[in-house]
């Protein structure tokens, strides 16, 4: 069966989200459009580089395995059965008890918040 990934809320949503990410508007979001995102969190909250690397590792593991080609990127078309294989890729993963790549992305960017280092992100880090 062909289930059609143009319309509904879901569909939509995920179009708007790759849209932010492909910056040349050319229908093709690729790695280096996505790792414009961590250097902007150097001058958002004064990551420092080592952050700032550990972002941008996380940001290619985990958009490379949502479908990102590192060559030859992912077509605008194509982004919408990307995050469904992705998400049961999530699922298997969890299932065999492995790291999730959603983990990955997430805890490289709360480190960068966590300013003080103690594992939680509090009001007066979300400040800075």
């Amino acid at each position: 069966a062909v289930v059609s990934t143009q319309s509904g809320h879901y569909g939509r949503g995920l179009y708007k989200r790759f849209d932010t990410f492909d910056l040349d508007c050319d229908g093709k979001m690729e790695l280096d459009e996505i790792l414009y995102w961590p250097d902007r969190m150097r001058q958002l909250v004064n990551a420092t580089d080592e952050q700032v690397e550990q972002m941008r590792a996380a940001c290619h593991k985990f958009f490379v395995n949502k479908g990102v080609h590192p060559e030859n990127g992912l077509l605008r078309e194509n982004w919408v059965e990307s995050n469904r294989v992705f998400a049961e890729a999530e699922r298997e993963r969890e299932r065999r008890g492995e790291d999730s790549m959603i983990a990955l992305l997430s805890n490289a960017y709360y480190d960068v918040l966590d300013d003080d280092g103690d594992g939680t992100v509090d009001v007066d880090e979300l400040k800075t």
